[in-house]
């Protein structure tokens, strides 16, 4: 069954394949999510205005695959390790994927990639690309991150869900050592 397009704009497409409408990013559909400890344990996370959030949103470092023409050839990994530098200023020696799936199979056809992210080295005060991107990396101790998020959202604040998932693997490595 083929689909039709309902609209298309610089960065999304609607699409219909039968009865369902779903989103489809125009020029990327894979995107990679890099779960971090810094050599002081502290969870590498980021915050940053989500418009369709209605404010600002902590997050795990990520970014689109392929995005732009300087990118567009860009492996997973290599575009964790650019994402990883640019909005949280850290290197690491060493990416692992950790899986890839939907992160919304109802509505949109993206796929995501999780990569753990090791021996990290601080190489740059991160804060986005440049391009209109207005990052604040935040650095929380894995011990206190549960009680750091729960303060955040009791003040209003908004965690995107896949931190939750990303600090499930952190804590199960964590507790196999």
């Amino acid at each position: 069954m083929s689909f039709e397009i309902l609209y298309e704009g610089r960065f999304l497409r609607l699409l219909r394949k039968g009865r369902w409408e779903y989103v489809q990013r125009v020029t990327a559909d894979h995107a990679v999510i890099i779960v971090a400890l810094t050599p002081q344990q502290e969870v590498v996370l980021i915050e940053q205005e989500r418009i369709p959030a209605g404010g600002n949103v902590i997050e795990f470092p990520a970014g689109l695959v392929g995005d732009s023409a300087a990118t567009v050839n860009e492996s997973l990994e290599a575009t964790a390790r650019r994402e990883l530098e640019e909005e949280a200023g850290y290197r690491a020696r060493r990416f692992e994927l950790i899986f890839a799936g939907p992160p919304s199979p109802g509505l949109a056809s993206e796929t995501i990639s999780w990569f753990r992210a090791y021996d990290l080295e601080k190489v740059g005060p991160g804060g986005g690309d440049g391009g209109g991107e207005n990052i604040t990396p935040r650095l929380v101790p894995l011990s206190q991150v549960d009680a750091w998020l729960s303060d955040y959202r009791a003040a209003g604040g908004r965690v995107d869900p896949k931190v939750y998932a990303g600090l499930y693997f952190l804590m199960r490595e964590s507790s196999r050592r």
